[in-house]
């Protein structure tokens, strides 16, 4: 559970960023403004057009503000943010920058009254330049700004140390023994081996052994989890990370353990030498690409076939006693909970005797719903889910917790499809189908971690297409 102090610290730092991005917002754009007033149209009307806070400029001020701070938001760039590379971000601005800029001249200044073409040019360059410039210098001020604070201790993060032994010594004194503070605030340690007295017990608290970890991190807002674990315990590294898929928080490991996950990780850029394991499978960059293309998709999916939709709801009612859709609670993103929206394909009440997945020629499924799941017209509410945020048009697919916790027994890697979004298809679906029991779930994984490692818009398009393929063919069941 996050405390009222963290939620606090977070809240602030996130004003000041929005505060001077949107300081920035107004700078360009009164850049803008002027220039086009001065220069473009005492050009093209001949008259000298003054500068005036007038309704016009107030309302593109408020209009542009808000876009560059919908597209901060929803790019990730408000996340994280005591974590900073000055690096990092100056790309990251200069990207964004960039993407807004052109959106926001497409969708306001294409059919402008500006006859020379030179103009929208000279128009662009002035407004990006001043924009990327300013929001880059406020933001490179409140990130030194920040670094100097965590150096100086006065922001801090809570940790523990996984391990006991050692590593788990050598590295606490690493860390606490250097002249300037990381930003690790520790807590104290869990264990991986039950033993009766540990090395590291003299320096911190003992918290409980690894299999904790869940209630632990939620019990004392831990915000960082450091792996240290010795050579004899790397055999329980993959379940320590199977505890960590659905918690937020950062994790580390020392660079003893690098070579469990070669390729998949990044070295810190200053500080003790820490390596860390990305929660997610998508940059920021990426996940917004991937929420534009959903919503896209989406609406044009319920605008097209927006008459299937009302003759499904129509026959779904003639079908037989029931709701029109049926409701069901699944587990997506990080373990969170949401109600999956699909058309109902079965008689009322079709679970009287409890949980049961569909099989071929399922005496519950309607006649219209067979037709429906032939075809995944049943599906086309999903839709919906998608723009709500829920679920994603490509993703694992999102099963039921009764079913989730049979899955982990045999596979305990499965929470690992947590890093994203659930989907409406996926490369599961694409190339096993449905299932029609646990055993079948689990061969079907597979498919969705392949997806997992290769998540990108181009392996969404693909899938996609394959869909529609099947689809078409009526292989659905």
């Amino acid at each position: 559970m996050i405390s009222r102090e963290r939620k606090r610290r977070e809240f602030f730092q996130k004003a000041i960023y929005v505060t001077f991005d949107s300081l920035a917002s107004i700078l360009s754009y009164s850049v803008l403004f002027y220039y086009r007033k001065k220069y473009i149209e005492t050009r093209i009307f001949q008259i000298n057009t003054s500068f005036n806070f007038d309704i016009n400029y107030l309302l593109g001020a408020l209009v542009f503000t808000g876009i560059w701070l919908a597209i901060y938001q929803i790019s990730g760039f408000y996340n994280d943010i005591f974590r900073r590379s000055r690096l990092r971000e100056f790309f990251q601005t200069f990207n964004q920058t960039l993407f807004g800029s052109i959106l926001l001249f497409f969708l306001f200044f294409l059919d402008d009254f500006v006859l020379d073409y030179r103009d929208y040019y000279k128009s662009f360059f002035i407004f990006f330049s001043y924009h990327f410039l300013l929001t880059y210098l406020f933001r490179f001020i409140i990130t030194s700004r920040t670094n100097h604070q965590i150096q100086k201790g006065k922001i801090y993060y809570n940790t523990i140390i996984v391990g006991s032994n050692q590593n788990a010594v050598d590295l606490y004194n690493n860390i606490v023994g250097k002249s300037f503070s990381t930003g690790h605030r520790f807590i104290g340690f869990v264990s991986v081996d039950n033993n009766i007295k540990f090395l590291l017990e003299k320096r911190l608290k003992y918290l409980g052994n690894y299999t904790d970890l869940e209630r632990i991190i939620r019990e004392i807002d831990v915000e960082e989890v450091i792996i240290a674990v010795e050579s004899r315990e790397h055999g329980k590294v993959q379940n320590i990370l199977t505890l960590l898929e659905d918690e937020d928080v950062k994790v580390k490991m020392i660079p003893d353990t690098y070579d469990i996950l070669s390729g998949k990780v990044k070295l810190e850029s200053y500080g003790e030498p820490l390596v860390e394991i990305p929660t997610q499978p998508l940059s920021a960059t990426q996940a917004f690409v991937k929420r534009v293309f959903d919503i896209v998709v989406s609406v044009l999916v319920l605008v097209i076939f927006s008459p299937v939709f009302l003759l499904s709801m129509l026959l779904v009612k003639a079908s037989g006693p029931g709701p029109i859709f049926f409701v069901q609670e699944r587990i997506g993103y990080k373990g969170r909970k949401f109600k999956i929206i699909k058309f109902r394909s079965m008689i009322a009440d079709a679970e009287t005797n409890g949980p049961q997945l569909s099989c071929e020629d399922d005496p519950r499924i309607t006649p219209w719903g067979r037709i429906m799941r032939k075809y995944r017209i049943d599906e086309l509410p999903q839709f919906l889910n998608v723009l709500k945020g829920e679920m994603s048009v490509v993703g694992p697919r999102p099963e039921r917790e009764y079913y989730i916790n049979q899955i982990v027994k045999k596979a305990p890697y499965y929470r690992q499809l947590h890093k994203l979004k659930p989907g409406i298809t996926s490369w599961g679906m694409v190339k096993f189908g449905y299932a029609e029991n646990v055993d079948e779930m689990i061969l079907r994984l597979k498919y969705d971690l392949v997806y997992l490692e290769n998540a990108n818009l181009l392996n969404d398009i693909k899938i996609l297409f394959y869909t529609i393929v099947i689809v078409l063919q009526g292989r659905g069941k």
